[in-house]
């Protein structure tokens, strides 16, 4: 028995050298995949949805995903979300008002919808997204572009504006079975919601890709924080001034994965007889939004979104699907309407923070908005 022992021992002592070789090999070869594999930044700036799009991904390796998210928001708006484009589901639904057969929804549209009237509903219709008969008669970007040459009468009337308020209401659309009802005249506007949604769908895309650490997409006044830094930092996130061009009301700081809404009277406007006419519609009214007002910012973080069995965050169709963006952009158009004191407990149903700046140069906001909001000094 002595000799196979022996045998054995001096095959073991000639192995071991071998293998501590490749062990140390490997792990040179391990330690050299991990430093190229530290995220790099990647940027574009373009347009998508009528409006600027700027996407910084940091990724551990390139492979087209600026151009990918550009290609997803232009498909959005024309095979989903506009209403001008007759070939996309909001054309087809607004084609259907008024037949009793109703139109087919896409579960995602079904859920984004859903998502909505919750919206809505709690805050009094003062978001709804069945304005969109007034939106097309005030046509603001038209007046907008024409600027000193619109006139009062380039303005609707009363008249029409009360017409078209009876095409609008969103306790009078249903939602049944995957199918959607509304009566004749009835127009879907998602415009309001549109550049969040793009932010939810940008947030599914990124979260598929392994090599894309971390993210900031802008898309208009819509902004998503995703991931993490390569030094680990918070992301920085700049509010608009509302009245001085060109120069920031502050920062804000933030953790990981947010979602940033700003609604204002400066982005769609027309000043006609030193009165200034915007975008964000009153669906009680018909007009302008006239709450004292000029800008609305809110933030959906962890946790954010609506209180109740369906979580943070998500649709009340949507088994589990996020849908922060989209609540953060209807949101920030809900308390712009509101104003700040209604808007604050609006904020507060979503689990949201906001910042409110009245015309009359006044800041207020949210407590938990002030943990994450850093002023500008002002100029000297």
């Amino acid at each position: 028995m002595k000799g196979p022992q022996k045998n054995s021992k001096t095959f073991l002592g000639s192995l071991w050298p071998g293998v501590f070789f490749r062990l140390s090999l490997a792990l040179l070869f391990a330690l050299l995949l991990t430093g190229c594999a530290r995220s790099r930044e990647s940027s574009r700036v373009d347009t998508a949805m009528g409006t600027l799009v700027s996407q910084t991904l940091y990724v551990t390796r390139e492979q087209g995903q600026t151009r990918e998210i550009q290609a997803l928001l232009e498909n959005l708006e024309t095979q989903e979300l506009s209403w001008r484009l007759a070939g996309s589901q909001t054309a087809r639904i607004n084609e259907s008002a008024g037949d009793a057969q109703g139109a087919p929804l896409s579960p995602e549209m079904e859920r984004w919808l859903r998502a909505l009237l919750q919206v809505s509903e709690e805050s009094g219709g003062a978001f709804d997204v069945t304005v969109g008969s007034l939106v097309q008669l005030w046509n603001l970007d038209e007046l907008a572009a024409a600027g000193e040459k619109a006139g009062s009468d380039s303005l609707p009337g009363p008249e029409e504006i009360r017409e078209a308020l009876k095409e609008c209401g969103f306790e009078k659309l249903r939602l049944e079975q995957g199918r959607i009802y509304m009566p004749q005249g009835m127009r879907l506007d998602l415009g309001a919601a549109g550049k969040g949604i793009a932010c939810d769908r940008i947030r599914a895309y990124l979260g598929g890709r392994e090599e894309i650490t971390g993210a900031v997409v802008s898309v208009g006044g819509s902004i998503l924080t995703y991931g993490e830094k390569p030094d680990h930092g918070a992301f920085k996130v700049a509010v608009r001034h509302p009245r001085r061009e060109g120069e920031y009301l502050g920062i804000l700081t933030l953790e990981g994965e947010w979602y940033v809404s700003t609604s204002g009277d400066y982005e769609r406007y027309v000043e006609v007889e030193g009165k200034r006419w915007h975008h964000i519609l009153d669906p009680h009214t018909g007009y302008p939004a006239d709450s004292g007002l000029c800008s609305v910012t809110v933030a959906l973080g962890p946790g954010g979104g609506p209180e109740g069995e369906n979580g943070a965050g998500t649709s009340p169709a949507g088994e589990g699907a996020d849908c922060r963006g989209l609540l953060a952009d209807a949101l920030s158009t809900a308390c712009f309407v509101l104003g700040a004191e209604e808007g604050a407990r609006l904020a507060e149903a979503f689990r949201a923070e906001a910042l409110f700046v009245g015309t009359d140069g006044s800041i207020s906001m949210t407590p938990g908005m002030e943990l994450l909001f850093a002023a500008e000094p002002e100029s000297p």
